[in-house]
């Protein structure tokens, strides 16, 4: 007889979601341009064919269906964002429509029993800030902390979990490394700063949400690429695996739990000559402001080896290391992404063993298929027990690490409703809800039915 897989009461079952991949909405009731709208305005040719930012998936007229699925799932947690150039459209004056759609939201949530974990960036730069540099320049951190107090004070009532970024390490490479979103340029030292300044702005939400003393706790979301490297490594590739952890893991984990850079790392940056340029006061203020918990996302490994004949110029990280294709790996070959479930038991105990244990939720997993609709029945449920075995296997994995000690209170898989990905509009879905995005009518996948009973049973 098979046991069934406990989780810890309380555990938070649920879906992982953004302000700009799902609201649409994007020119109305005062919400200004971020640099996902002008960027599709600018260059439509980087997008998927009329699938830029406005045509998302209508959460903002949508939200209160959209609960009420989330209650029949049993879900008891959601995480979305709050668009700030919806909130704060100039970066200085509140729109009180927004307010009250934030309000009314986040309200519908709570009374369906479905407790809202709020994120406060999600990839969304403000046009108005952006055309001053964005991350580049410091004023971003005093206008991201203005941003986050306003929110604080507005929703604080409301909300008891917020977290300041989503996955900061993507803006920071995509847009400065490898052109995958605006600005799309490559200098690795402008990205060095870039993320310097996220982290700052990050430390001055925290700083603003203890001054506040709202009863509730602060995060932030990070995306976890655990480093791996060949089976029987050379001390080159160890040292490849050891930068990959320090620029991918550690550079931010380190600050925002610990409080402070740790030496490897700035030695890296020091010997590149790629150091950021920092004020004398930061280093106080990031001790005194570290995370009361963690979200991780997980969705792949990372793998290197020693880069060969490398010339010493360092542009990108990939001068310093080189990707490594492991032999036994499997792939979702839509997303071009490994499927490696492992990686959470080696992330849960690095948490554990490295970062004191602090509470944890993996906040993000999941499975991008393309053409879902070809696994449709007659009822137009779509047949997905690919991602009904590839949660299965992460959630087996993520069980394995809490009976090992891992302090992880929450699984949320991206995504609820098919979302807009960027510049992949919805080539590739991730949903446990279908979304037709001619229609905009939602239905249900397999895989919803299946977590229904899991988070109804609270295991499986």
């Amino acid at each position: 007889m098979r046991v069934m897989k406990k989780f810890p009461k309380n555990f938070m079952w649920g879906a992982a979601a953004s302000a700009p991949q799902t609201e649409g909405a994007a020119n109305i009731d005062g919400k200004l341009p971020n640099i996902w709208d002008k960027w599709f305005e600018f260059s439509p040719e980087k997008f998927q064919p009329n699938q830029g930012p406005s045509s998302t998936s209508n959460v903002y007229h949508l939200y209160k269906e959209d609960i009420l699925r989330m209650k029949e799932m049993n879900l008891n947690s959601y995480r979305t964002s709050i668009s700030w150039s919806r909130l704060l459209p100039d970066g200085k004056t509140i729109n009180e429509k927004a307010v009250s759609y934030y309000r009314s939201y986040f309200q519908e949530l709570l009374d369906a029993n479905v407790e809202p974990v709020i994120n406060l960036f999600h990839f969304d730069m403000p046009w108005w800030l952006m055309e001053k540099g964005g991350w580049e320049i410091r004023e971003s951190v005093d206008a991201f902390g203005f941003y986050a107090k306003t929110a604080f004070e507005l929703f604080g009532d409301l909300i008891t979990k917020w977290t300041t970024f989503n996955e900061p390490h993507v803006h920071i490479e995509a847009g400065y490394l490898y052109e995958f979103h605006y600005p799309a340029i490559v200098d690795f030292k402008k990205a060095v700063q870039v993320g310097y300044h996220t982290l700052m702005a990050h430390v001055m939400a925290v700083k603003a949400y203890r001054e506040l003393n709202q009863q509730g706790q602060i995060g932030i979301i990070l995306n976890l690429t655990p480093a791996y490297t060949k089976e029987n490594p050379s001390l080159a590739d160890l040292k490849a695996q050891e930068v990959a952890e320090l620029l991918y893991s550690k550079s931010l984990l380190d600050p925002v739990v610990k409080g402070e850079f740790g030496e490897a790392l700035i030695q890296l940056l020091t010997h590149h000559d790629l150091l950021p340029e920092t004020n004398p006061v930061d280093a106080t203020l990031i001790k005194n402001n570290t995370v009361d918990f963690l979200g991780l996302n997980y969705y792949h490994p990372k793998r290197v080896q020693a880069k060969e004949n490398h010339t010493g110029d360092v542009k990108t990280p990939h001068d310093l290391y080189a990707d490594y294709i492991w032999s036994d790996r499997r792939m979702n070959v839509y997303r071009g992404w490994e499927i490696y479930p492992e990686a959470i038991f080696d992330m849960a105990m690095m948490i554990k063993n490295e970062y004191d244990n602090i509470p944890w939720f993996l906040s993000e997993n999941g499975m991008g298929v393309a053409d879902e609709q070809r696994f449709a029945d007659a009822d137009g449920i779509i047949q997905d027990d690919y991602r009904i075995e590839f949660i299965k296997e992460h959630l087996s994995v993520l069980h394995k690490a809490i009976e090992a000690g891992a302090n992880c209170f929450g699984y949320h898989l991206w995504t609820f409703v098919d979302c807009w990905s960027w510049t992949n509009g919805y080539k590739n879905r991730y949903g446990y809800y279908s979304v037709n995005i001619d229609t905009q009518e939602r239905t249900p996948k397999k895989s919803s039915f299946w977590m229904k009973e899991v988070s109804k049973n609270n295991g499986f």
